[in-house]
């Protein structure tokens, strides 16, 4: 690696991050926004880091190409001395004591063989789809939507006419079902629920939300698959599409493309066979640490042991958490977090929430109506205070109510409900 001086005491020579999403990129821009001078080596099979949230959207569209998601050209990293290491990482052996009784160091073993010695270790290993647990769903034509290069298969397949059947309506499976409806594919979206987005905004607005489908041409099935049968199989051959989708009432759904969005996990194998302690995440305290010290975990692999919010696996969340893994490094403090925020597209809507939209005990959802319309939804506590809002094409409101959230306020939630009480006067307090 690079940049190898001697390190001030209690901190790092040299780092080794494991994970090129938003998470393991911020983990490196603010080592050295930070003044690190020490080593950095960041471990990916997919080379240069890349933003993860357009795969879904702009790049499926074609109105962003691979240039667009890179998260910082190639000649940065050289620039700034960190080391690409365009492999896969199979193995983090943890440090302990050398021989002469020193501290020995952390190892990250890659599948080339390359050993990577280092004082601080960050695992940056974002979700793995969750595997869709009936039979057929192994099938190699199937696609998941995890790397640029699955963007990449689905996007020159995506042709006028073509039947994809989309499971999943989260928003990952929204975001897909409407990218291939606007390439003029024939749609069908198969989804366990009529209001999928319900708990991350709301019940007003995930059924409007969950309606915008029908309105642009997505055919709708509400219900579970419990098998997937396949043309190039023992048996189906007779199959109009390359795939059958066979729902638990005895529905059928016919494909040319299947996409399995059933959403992610946290990707905790390398962290488990280290011997971290894991439960839905690698377990971290607010700044990213690990019970081991010098290893750390952040984004969507990562869950922080005591926190005000719910895990939430977005992509600003992914980058605070970087940050506040570099700090950590360094000895310093981070900025404070505060809540959680993500922002979602569909058919030409903008979706945006923070905080936790779950009703708290005791509280209440109040939603904010124009012309009959919900444009607006706020979880609001007991005692007054706000824990959650969720708004379509309002940016302005859901950053308004993030400052309410961060500073506590009191508000009232009849000025909430009117249109003509702009949000951002209630964050005075």
């Amino acid at each position: 690696m690079s940049h190898d001086v001697e390190a001030p005491a209690g901190v790092p020579g040299a780092v080794v991050v494991v994970g090129g999403g938003v998470a393991g990129f911020a983990v490196v821009r603010e080592l050295r926004r930070r003044g690190f001078a020490g080593g950095i080596a960041l471990v990916d099979p997919q080379g240069v880091p890349y933003d993860r949230p357009p795969l879904s959207k702009e790049f499926l569209t074609g109105d962003a190409d691979a240039h667009r998601l890179l998260l910082a050209p190639p000649a940065w990293f050289a620039e700034h001395g960190v080391e690409l290491v365009e492999d896969e990482a199979v193995r983090v052996v943890p440090g302990g004591v050398h021989p002469d009784g020193g501290p020995a160091p952390h190892r990250v073993e890659t599948a080339s063989g390359r050993v990577l010695d280092a004082d601080a270790v960050v695992l940056a290993t974002g979700g793995r789809p969750r595997a869709l647990d009936v039979a057929g769903a192994d099938h190699p034509d199937l696609i998941t939507l995890r790397t640029r290069a699955d963007a990449e298969a689905l996007r020159d397949r995506l042709t006028f006419g073509t039947e994809v059947a989309v499971v999943g309506g989260g928003f990952t499976g929204a975001e897909v079902a409407a990218a291939a409806r606007r390439s003029l594919a024939a749609v069908t979206l198969v989804t366990g629920t009529d209001a999928p987005a319900r708990a991350a905004v709301g019940p007003a607005l995930a059924a409007r939300l969950h309606r915008m489908h029908a309105e642009h041409g997505v055919a709708v099935e509400v219900g579970r698959a419990a098998w997937i049968e396949h043309r190039d199989a023992d048996g189906g051959a007779a199959l109009p599409a390359a795939h059958r989708l066979h729902l638990h009432d005895g529905r059928t759904v016919d494909a040319d493309v299947v996409v399995l969005a059933g959403g992610t996990v946290p990707d905790t194998a390398l962290a488990e066979d280290a011997g971290l302690e894991v439960a839905d995440g690698v377990l971290t305290d607010a700044m990213g640490r690990t019970a081991v010290p010098g290893i750390l975990a952040v984004g969507d692999a990562a869950r922080a042991r005591e926190s005000a919010w719910a895990p939430s696996r977005h992509w600003e969340p992914a980058l605070r958490s970087g940050a506040a893994a570099a700090a950590a490094i360094l000895g310093e403090q981070a900025d404070a977090p505060g809540a959680p925020w993500f922002w979602s597209d569909r058919h030409d809507a903008h979706v945006e929430a923070v905080g936790d939209m779950t009703v708290p005990a005791g509280g209440r959802i109040v939603d904010r109506e124009v012309r009959g319309v919900v444009v607006a939804s706020f979880a609001l506590a007991a005692d007054g205070t706000l824990r959650g809002a969720a708004s379509i094409d309002d940016p302005m409101t859901v950053k308004a109510a993030r400052r309410i959230i961060d500073r506590g306020i009191v508000v009232d939630a009849a000025a909430l409900a009117d249109p003509a009480v702009p949000v951002k006067s209630l964050a005075r307090g």
